[in-house]
């Protein structure tokens, strides 16, 4: 379960990637303590796999009548403990996912991603399943091996288990000499009853996924612009089995004669009706608005409809009452911990050091960080700008390297929609005005920041050979990468990449300038003789180049657009501090089951309270005190430490992205007059007007030069029809080479498709 996290032991042992040097031998670890930390790292995998296994095992087998009745009995004894029938079925089916998550939190602590990029073996069968796509076309996208096996697992299920209920209600009710139509209404009843507990089945996987910084997600490396897909077709599914839970239920009350009476029920004892259609509604209204034509047309009224997710979820909880709620709860406050997480981070107001308007429609900001919050080149941010929206959040990939500067983030937007046009509209109007008073020039954009997301290790450093696709704006993430090779092999650090070819699709010539956000526009010789660097333009919609082909327009800069008091980014993001994420959700999970034992003990027990309403809403109150109160107190905390590590880390404006020498000159100012020759990325490039990539061509001239048995890493940022020609190509070849478990000595290189763009 857990992505493979090798250690650096066998290089340091070899002399291997060694930064510092060689050490004396006699300095070399005892073999007994040296095998510590693989054993340690074994038995972690281990637990996590069997607690995985068994958990998925129960709740794939849960319809049968063996796993029925182990469960009843498990029921019957906990009934009389101290958190009742509903803490024996959290500790069935949603304790197992936090178990999980603590367990990640250890392991990911103390074997971190950053020790094993370089010399990862790519020619496993699990990786390369997750690399290989195997559908291209359809309703999924581009779906890859284990992608399509996941799809495969959770269909099987829904129509096992549907099926085995309803051979299993058609053989109980035939056994009752009943009337045909009162037992068409019973039939009705039980198959609508188990179309719903499917139906909390699959929610039990639909939140995780949308918990941004969710330790599940990096432990698996899936970051959460591929999650979101995961959740979109849960989302699906789970609400296509909620509505035809309602629907059975209410042609079964339509034929008894009694729908109204039914629809407006609120039981004390049992299930209540009402709270279930307020809560199928509210999931309606999301479903509806989130579907890709409504969602592409109409995407405020999508973002704005998904917050009824609070309505469907506690109107859920009323209905089904505690014990049958705690059987998605685990996802549901895992959830919770990473949104009131993203709450405190939302708040601060981030500095705009700068703000730029590229000549081809393009707005550059860069934020101030501290040096403590991580990411890498492949990483995006939320960002939210509050003179457009205090609501909207929209997500961009970063178009810096974490070697370009410890102190500042910048993304590169397109100027697209609405949003958009108003936030360059905002720029332009300072730049006007920009030799009047300062203090007008003030306070003109407050912007929030949530994050960094994205890949937990720097995939990109993996391959030897890699091809970057991109389309317009989606070469974003790409000058980051090229940013973040250069300086990478200029500082002496390990690096992978040897030979990258960028393929970029553009519409028009003027989009080219992007090419100068890439920090380090130049390329010394040394780094050139480490690096085959093959830029290839494709200007699709100008036949031939334009008079002025080559001349660049000069940028609308306004540095410093900003409040006066704002900071840097807040480092309380999940994926931060590993110590303080951990014992926020320590301190949140212990804070809810004490709570929920509390109002057992003193409140439920002595009071006899029997309503599964409110039994419901005494159990999500517990979740929301677990996480305010005690998790609460350990963001505060988090929060003064990342306040005092602020004020400890002394940097002055000469560490300013400025200084620091990013931005689109700093290669070619930062050497001194000895400098080795350099080639600019200019130079490099390509261009050819008027028509596309011939992917096909492209991909076999540069599978001839990686060499036989070569792994190439190929990145994807762009639109739909670009992953799917691009995956398509990578499955043709793979395929032609002998695909999934080829032999070693098969002829021609090996295709691994990985796609970076975020459709939400």
């Amino acid at each position: 379960m857990a992505h493979e996290r090798e250690p650096l032991l066998q290089q340091r042992q070899t002399g291997v990637g060694n930064a510092c040097g060689a050490k004396d031998s006699s300095s070399a670890p005892a073999p007994s303590a040296a095998a510590l930390p693989s054993l340690a790292r074994t038995v972690l995998k281990f637990l996590m796999w069997a607690v995985f296994l068994t958990w998925a095992a129960g709740i794939f087998l849960y319809p049968t009548k063996p796993v029925q009745a182990v469960f009843r009995k498990w029921v019957g004894l906990t009934r009389d403990s101290m958190f009742g029938i509903a803490g024996g079925i959290f500790l069935t089916f949603s304790a197992p996912i936090l178990i999980i998550a603590l367990l990640a939190y250890v392991y990911i602590s103390f074997f971190p991603s950053e020790h094993v990029v370089e010399k990862r073996k790519l020619r496993s069968l699990s990786f390369r399943l997750w690399t290989f796509p195997v559908l291209v076309d359809g309703p999924f996208g581009v779906v890859s091996a284990v992608e399509f096996i996941g799809i495969v697992l959770f269909i099987v299920f829904v129509v096992y288990s549907m099926t085995y209920y309803a051979v299993e209600a058609v053989s109980l009710v035939s056994k009752f000499d009943i009337p045909s139509m009162t037992e068409s209404e019973l039939i009705l009843d039980v198959i609508g009853l188990r179309l719903g507990a499917v139906g909390l089945f699959c929610m039990l996987f639909l939140f995780l996924p949308v918990a941004r910084g969710s330790v599940l997600l990096r432990l698996i490396d899936i970051p959460f612009e591929h999650a979101t897909r995961y959740h979109v077709w849960l989302g699906h599914l789970t609400m296509a089995l909620f509505t035809l839970h309602g629907l059975f239920y209410v042609i079964s009350w339509s034929m008894q004669g009694r729908l109204r009476e039914e629809l407006r029920q609120w039981k004390e004892i049992g299930v209540a009706n009402l709270p279930g259609v307020i809560s199928l509604a509210a999931g309606l209204l999301m479903w509806v608005t989130s579907l890709h034509p409504v969602r592409k047309r109409f995407f405020e009224l999508f973002f704005y409809t998904h917050q009824l997710y609070v309505v469907f979820v506690v109107f859920l909880a009323f209905h089904v009452g505690d014990f049958i709620f705690s059987i998605c709860a685990g996802a549901v406050f895992l959830f919770m911990l990473d949104r009131f997480l993203r709450f405190w981070q939302s708040r601060a107001k981030v500095d705009i050091i700068s703000a730029a308007c590229r000549p081809c429609g393009t707005v550059e900001l860069v934020f101030s960080k501290p040096a403590s919050l991580h990411y890498n080149a492949l990483s995006f941010i939320f960002i939210q700008v509050r003179e457009l929206s205090f609501l909207q959040w929209h997500p961009f990939s970063v178009s810096s390297s974490p070697m370009d500067g410890r102190y500042h983030m910048s993304v590169l937007i397109k100027v697209l929609g609405t949003w958009t046009e108003k936030l360059r509209s905002i720029i332009t109007d300072v730049q006007e005005k920009n030799g009047g008073d300062s203090e007008l020039q003030c306070g003109r954009m407050t912007a929030c920041v949530e994050g960094p997301y994205g890949h937990e290790s720097p995939y990109h450093l993996m391959y030897e050979n890699l091809v970057l696709v991109a389309g317009g704006i989606g070469i974003s993430p790409f000058l980051a990468i090229l940013s973040d090779i250069i300086h990478r092999i200029e500082e002496g650090k390990q690096c992978m990449p040897k030979n990258v070819l960028v393929l970029w699709s553009v519409k028009k010539s003027k989009e080219l300038s992007l090419l100068s956000a890439v920090d380090a526009q130049t390329i010394s010789s040394s780094v050139s003789d480490r690096l085959q660097l093959d830029i290839q333009a494709f200007v699709t919609q100008e036949p031939h180049p334009p008079l002025e082909d080559g001349i660049v327009g000069d940028d609308q800069k306004v540095p410093g657009m900003f409040v006066k008091n704002g900071t840097a980014m807040s480092g309380l993001v999940g994926t931060g501090d590993n110590f303080w994420a951990a014992m926020y959700f320590l301190a949140s999970t212990l804070g809810f089951l004490l709570a929920y034992a509390l109002v057992q003990v003193y409140y439920v027990k002595p009071h006899n309270v029997v309503a599964w309403w409110y039994l419901g809403l005494l159990f999500m109150l517990c979740m929301v005190a677990g996480v305010a109160l005690p998790g609460g107190l350990v963001v505060l905390l988090w929060h003064l430490s990342e306040k005092q590590r602020l004020e400890d880390d002394k940097w002055d404006a000469s560490q300013s992205p400025r200084a620091e020498q990013t931005g689109p000159l700093a290669a070619a100012g930062g050497g001194d007059d000895d400098a080795a020759p350099s080639v600019s990325l200019a130079a490099l490039r390509t261009t050819r007007y008027g028509c596309r990539p011939n992917f096909e061509a492209e991909f076999a001239a540069f599978a001839e030069r990686a060499g036989d048995a070569a792994d190439v890493g190929v990145l994807v940022c762009g639109p739909q029809g670009l992953q799917t020609s691009v995956a398509r190509e990578c499955r043709a070849r793979n395929l032609r080479r002998g695909g999934l478990g080829a032999a070693k000595s098969r002829s021609g290189a090996v295709f691994h498709f990985n796609s970076h763009s975020f459709d939400l």
